[in-house]
């Protein structure tokens, strides 16, 4: 049986994972997300237009090694956390880069079936924002690292504070449900 986000996130309201690709691996994951993103890629859908940019950039037809060992690798995660077989999964994934002064507005990814949220971390500068989660009356600031996942139950409004370095943030924001129950992520 599948456990619920509730279930999950019981006893605390975020899990932190460390990724076990290289830094040299996600160092050509922002390398190819950057190329196609000056090259204008016809393989980019880009959504959620605020405060001048687009906050989701969906890659199309993704055939770069790194990137789908890393996407293999979040299921697995969330296949243990989840307690089921990852191939059970379906996953939905965009990226998310922040140039300076760049913010992300207060959300939640409960609007489907997603059930667990979470993003991980490809080039962090000092300063650059962190994951603000809202509970209740309180906030969790969480400080991004390269090359750290952290997930969390879709319920949870969160934003991601303005980045204050002068170079560009680039993370890979997810949501994770069963294929049983397959949706368009780009919808959400």
């Amino acid at each position: 049986m599948v456990l619920s986000p509730e279930q999950i996130f019981k006893q605390t309201t975020y899990i932190r994972r460390i990724t076990r690709l290289t830094e040299n691996d996600l160092s050509n994951i922002d390398s190819y997300l950057q190329l196609l993103l000056r090259e204008d890629s016809s393989q980019l859908t880009k959504t959620h237009f605020f405060h001048d940019r687009y906050e989701n950039i969906y890659l199309e037809n993704c055939d770069h090694k790194d990137l789908n060992r890393l996407m293999d690798e979040s299921l697995d995660f969330c296949a243990e956390l989840l307690d089921v077989n990852k191939d059970e999964l379906d996953i939905g994934y965009w990226f998310n880069l922040m140039a300076p002064g760049h913010v992300t507005t207060l959300h939640t990814h409960d609007n489907l079936n997603e059930l667990i949220s979470g993003v991980v971390y490809l080039t962090v500068p000092e300063d650059s924002g962190e994951l603000v989660l809202k509970t209740g009356n309180s906030e969790i600031n969480l400080k991004p690292v390269n090359g750290n996942y952290i997930f969390f139950d879709p319920e949870t409004p969160h934003l991601v504070s303005k980045n204050n370095s002068l170079k560009y943030r680039l993370s890979i924001g997810m949501n994770i449900g069963l294929k049983s129950e397959k949706i368009d992520w780009k919808k959400a």
